[in-house]
Order: structure tokens, then sequence, then C-alpha cells
């Protein structure tokens, strides 16, 4: 490998032993552990627990954010700009911590940069539920949530590729479907609680679940062997290898996920609202949207990463891309009765979060094993300008609300989330030409 090390073990054998290697310490993986079997999947396991409690939550604010609109902060002007940002602001820290938890996993271990995730995590849901202003929601849910999710979602994204070989994009895959399975279990935890205990119990419930599945992830999640990298103390510049913003192929990979990301986040922070506008939707019928749309999504990254083991990355990005712009344009376009936004609930949940199932290998296939740390970091910190599509959005409909008397309420929601995934779909494939010209190539 590449970015082996003097103090590493000898290579592996084709029957995966180590010849004259010293016998591992108890607390340590055997250098032998094969790839894409056995322990591999429990890597897997715990990763999905990750995506569960990280994304899932994330991906279900719509939920809370229609309960604090009619009940707790339905006096506020512009409420539905300001509570969006609570999610926003929780995705963007989600993506921007992942340099620090690149730095300090030298330090304290990549098991100590889960663990403090875990606890930041459970931290922010739980002072989040003795919250009483919007603000308190930014720095709880925001800051501290989005923190520790950042610091175990790029953990996570990092250890679990090196398990797998021959079965990359279906194990990857089977991780992001981590988000869709938390975005069809939590609106059924939230809205329930909410109606009968309050936001407050809500958010304590939340915390509770990520503290359980949090540290039984920290407790399966290690390092292969092939990656251990040794600890002590290291130069800032030798953990952050700049020498990825060389790459043209990688700005492109960056504007593709960007694009994907502005469009993403609409649908599950809107359909509630809108049905509700449109159908006359009750809470829970809002909440099924969301949770159709993860359930599908769940099924959706686990196709993705099974497609791409045999299409390739770029291709099913590409692929997933131009079906959920067009899903956008054509069936939420015209979806005015309940049935029309299930079918869209299904079709764009199975399509719109293939970036997620991706965003490792394709990393690592543009930039190789040595610059994929760096380049996984920064790819999230760009990622950040993506989930402030929901305000940008809310912006844009409030000055058409004013501006044109006969403005169709959530239209541009709708013509933003499609334009913005058609645009990926083009520059993905710009992106697939520069990697080869060869289409019959899984790339």
């Amino acid at each position: 490998m590449a970015d082996r090390t003097p103090s590493e073990k000898p290579e592996k054998s084709e029957t995966n032993t180590i010849r004259g290697s010293p016998a591992p310490s108890s607390h340590e993986l055997p250098a032998s552990y094969p790839k894409d079997k056995g322990y591999a999947w429990l890597i897997v396991t715990g990763a999905f627990m990750i995506q569960v409690t990280s994304m899932g939550i994330n991906t279900a604010w719509g939920v809370m954010q229609n309960y604090y609109e009619q009940h707790i902060f339905n006096t506020v002007p512009n409420v539905s700009v300001q509570l969006s940002i609570v999610g926003s602001l929780s995705l963007a820290f989600m993506r921007l911590m992942g340099p620090a938890a690149q730095w300090l996993a030298p330090k304290i271990t990549h098991r100590g940069v889960l663990l403090l995730g875990c606890a930041l995590k459970a931290m922010g849901m739980i002072f989040a539920g003795f919250a009483t202003q919007i603000y308190h929601l930014y720095i709880c849910q925001g800051i501290l949530f989005g923190s520790g999710a950042s610091f175990m979602y790029y953990t996570s994204q990092q250890i679990a590729p090196g398990w797998f070989v021959k079965r990359k994009g279906m194990a990857l895959g089977l991780v992001a479907s981590g988000s869709g399975m938390g975005g069809l279990v939590v609106p059924f935890i939230m809205s329930p609680i909410n109606n009968s205990l309050g936001p407050a119990w809500t958010f304590r419930v939340l915390g509770f679940i990520c503290l359980v599945l949090d540290l039984t992830a920290c407790a399966i999640i290690k390092e292969h062997p092939d990656a251990r990298q040794p600890r002590g103390k290291k130069k800032l510049m030798e953990i952050i290898q700049l020498d990825v913003f060389k790459s043209i192929n990688y700005w492109l990979w960056v504007i593709a996920s960007d694009l994907v990301l502005l469009g993403y986040f609409n649908p599950f922070y809107f359909l509630p609202s809108y049905g509700r506008y449109y159908v006359g939707l009750t809470d829970t019928q809002g909440a099924a949207l969301v949770a159709i749309s993860s359930a599908f999504n769940f099924f959706g990254r686990a196709l993705t990463g099974y497609t791409s083991d045999y299409l390739g990355q770029v291709n099913t990005f590409a692929l997933f891309n131009l079906i959920a712009g067009l899903s956008c344009f054509f069936m939420w376009g015209y979806a005015f009765s309940y049935g029309l936004l299930i079918a869209f609930s299904v079709v764009f949940g199975i399509t719109c979060g293939c970036y997620f199932s991706v965003l490792s290998p394709i990393t690592n296939t543009i930039l190789g094993n040595e610059l994929f740390p760096t380049g996984l970091s920064f790819l999230l910190i760009f990622n950040i300008l993506g989930v402030f599509g929901p305000n940008f959005c809310s912006a844009l409909e409030s000055h058409l609300l004013v501006a044109q008397a006969n403005y169709q309420p959530y239209f541009s929601y709708k013509m933003f989330s499609g334009v913005c995934y058609v645009l990926s779909f083009v520059v993905c494939v710009v992106l697939r030409c520069r990697l080869s010209t060869k289409w019959r190539q899984g790339v």
C-alpha cells in the first residue's frame, strides 16, 4: 500500500496470514482478519448505527419544525426560515468538524474520537429538551449534536472502506442506508411523543437512543490492521495534505456533491407543511410522508451500493441523480393529492440519497489512499454549502410570495430541487468522461 509506514507488520500472503509476525495484543484485531467477510460486516453494523442517529435524526427535523411552527413559535415572524436554520446548522457542523476529527485521531485514537462524538450527540439532544427560544436549538441541535455527529460520521466513513475490496459498494450502501432507516423510524418516535408529552421529552428520548446505539458502535468499530496508523504527534501539514486541491476531478466531484445536497433536503423538510397546505394533511400524515421517503431511501441506498459494484460508482450516481431531478419536476410538480405525494415520496426516496452511498469510494477513486482522508475531510466541509439549500429556498419563497400576486406556494422548492439534481447529473457526466471514456468500464 502506498501509505504503509515502516513500523507496520509485513505484507499479507494470499491466504491472509502473516509470515513471522508477532501475536497481536488482546485489545487489537489479529492482522489475519480477512476483508469482505467476518468482522467486516460488524463494522458495517456499527457504522449503520451511527448513520441512524446522525443523518436519520437530521433528516426527520421537518417533523419537529412542523410541530414548532404550529404550537410553540407560531407567533414568530418568518418562523419557517428561522427553524430551517436548525437543521441546516446541524448538517453544516456535521461536515465542518471533519478536519478536527482527522487531527484528533492520531492523538486520542479513532476510538477516542468516536466516544467524544457519542457524548456530544447525547448532550445536544438532551439539552435541546430544555430549549425555550429558537437560538437554544441552534446551540444544542445545531452545534453540539452536529459536532458530535461529525466526529462519528467522519471516523466511520474513513474506517469502513478499509475492510472491503470486492464488496465495498454494497457495504457502504448498507452503511448509508442507516440514514434512511433513521428517517423511517424517528418520525414515528417524534410525532406521538410531541402530541402526548411535548417536544422536550421527544429530545430526551432521542438523546437516550443516541447514547445506546452510539456506544454500541464505539465498541464495534476498529481499524483494519492494514490501515492502522501509528499514534504520536504529527505536524498539521502531515495530517492535512493540500495536494487534493490540484485535482480537477476532485473539484468536479465537489461541485456535483454540493448540487445534490442543495436539492436533497427540501422534500424532507417541507413535504409535511406542503401536504398540510394543499391537501389538509394531519401531523401524523405529514410525518408518514417523511417516513415513506426515508423507508425507500433506506432501500435506495442499499440498491445504490449493489448497483455500483456492477455499473461503477460514478455511473450509478449520475443515473440516480437524473431520476431524482425528473421526479421533482414531473411528480412533485403536479402532486396535489395524498396519493401523488406518496408516489413522489417513493421515487424520490429511492434515488435521492445515492450520494451518501458513494461519497467515500468515489473520493478514494479520484485521489487514492494517501490523499483520501484529507479529501474526505474537505469534501464534507465544501458540502456545508449544500445543506443550506432549504434556507435559500425559504428566502426565495418568502420573496416570491410578496412579489407575485398569483404565485403558487411551494413552487420554488420543487423547481430548485429538480434543477440541482439535473445539474449534478451533467457535472457527473463530465467527471465520468474525464475518468474514463470507456462507458462499459465500471467507474
